[in-house]
């Protein structure tokens, strides 16, 4: 069979063998050939192609250098593709860490001891391997993106192992810890912060998220609907929980509404008195006029002081997540409850995480289970 061209279409044929091509000339006067099963899946390839050149992507360019090829991925493939926090990691990754030492390198000379020699340097400049792991999944993403685009014929990274990085053991709070801590935190203008912490096992991006709307006292109960996180040089951003599970409804504590209704007493008056600098944003824990919590400035000013007012140890504000998370299950409530008020997307993630409580409630099951059968005989 000859070689027959789809109608209209020019640079895409069927071969001999059954094969679709999307024959491509590249601006540099060389032809790119992209094999496909259909005719449909050809056609599509030739368009990704004749966009993404339009864009500026140089594809295809043999001279092209990773500091190219690596500035145009992050500009029309990650900005618009993930949140805008991901969106500055994976851009401060690339300027610091990866473009002074491989910028120059040719995108398809670049080899497995390229990227070793950049993690061993790293690591010997002091930069925890937890970072160098971060290095190399942005480097695998954006070099699965060129193999996608067949820019590559290999992605180098899957020949590389990246450091290992040991386990960060959580810092959980028994039930004794949890009343100090929120003892010593009693008339800290965030004082309510710490209790939802502690009663609802939020995200730290959750309860800083919250407003007034979201929360009805009357019936006892709150929504997550957003999470807030700073950015650097940038201020704040509000978006949408990760997943469907982290959007929840969540029951409150008596403890937690009686605590939410005198802050709200509270925050009337920082309003009276921030007169009118006073910005009206809704939100629940706000600075002194209105706007967004700096968290630095919280855990600083806030939090550790009341961990060191109660002599516990120097936690993390996310470990006050763990805490909940913990009691309840060594209490005995069913995994399934503690994955849906955490908001996790799977309750293996639940499982994994807190593993370490689990074989502790297995032995008291156990006990259960030989009172109950050597009563039964």
């Amino acid at each position: 069979m000859g070689k027959r061209r789809a109608n209209g279409e020019g640079s895409i044929y069927q071969r001999k063998d059954g094969r679709w091509v999307a024959s491509i000339f590249l601006d540099n006067g060389k032809r790119k050939s992209i094999y496909c099963k259909t005719q449909k899946e050809a056609m599509k390839a030739a368009r990704q192609i004749h966009q993404q050149k339009d864009q500026g992507m140089f594809l295809f360019n043999e001279d092209q250098i990773l500091n190219d090829f690596l500035t145009v991925w992050l500009r029309d493939t990650v900005k618009n593709t993930v949140r805008e926090r991901t969106y500055g990691r994976y851009r401060e990754i690339v300027t610091l860490h990866v473009l002074p030492t491989l910028g120059k390198v040719k995108l398809q000379r670049l080899t497995p001891q390229h990227l070793q020699l950049l993690y061993n340097q790293k690591l010997e400049e002091g930069y925890a391997p937890q970072t160098v792991k971060h290095i190399h999944r942005v480097l695998h993403k954006a070099l699965g993106d060129a193999l996608k685009w067949q820019l590559v014929i290999r992605n180098v990274c899957d020949a590389v192992t990246a450091p290992r990085v040991p386990r960060k053991e959580m810092q959980a709070l028994s039930g004794e810890q949890a009343r100090q801590f929120l003892d010593a935190a009693k008339g800290d203008p965030l004082e309510t912060l710490y209790v939802l912490a502690l009663t609802t096992g939020m995200r730290q991006g959750e309860l800083l998220a919250l407003k007034w709307e979201d929360v009805d006292l009357a019936i006892g109960t709150l929504q997550v609907k957003r999470t807030i996180t700073r950015l650097v040089n940038k201020g704040f951003t509000v978006s949408e929980p990760k997943t469907a599970r982290s959007r929840r409804h969540i029951h409150l504590t008596q403890m937690a509404v009686e605590s939410l209704q005198q802050h709200r007493i509270r925050q009337q008056k920082a309003r009276l008195v921030a007169g009118p600098a006073w910005s009206e944003q809704g939100w629940i824990f706000c600075n002194a006029i209105g706007g967004p919590i700096d968290v630095s400035n919280m855990i600083r000013r806030s939090f550790r002081p009341i961990l060191v007012k109660a002599e516990l140890p120097i936690i993390r504000f996310h470990d006050l997540r763990h805490s909940v998370a913990s009691l309840l299950l060594a209490s005995g409530i069913h995994v399934k409850i503690v994955q849906e008020l955490l908001g996790h997307s799977q309750v293996s993630i639940t499982l994994d995480t807190y593993s370490h409580v689990l074989p502790s409630l297995q032995k008291e099951a156990i006990g259960s289970l030989d009172t109950l059968l050597a009563r039964s005989n």
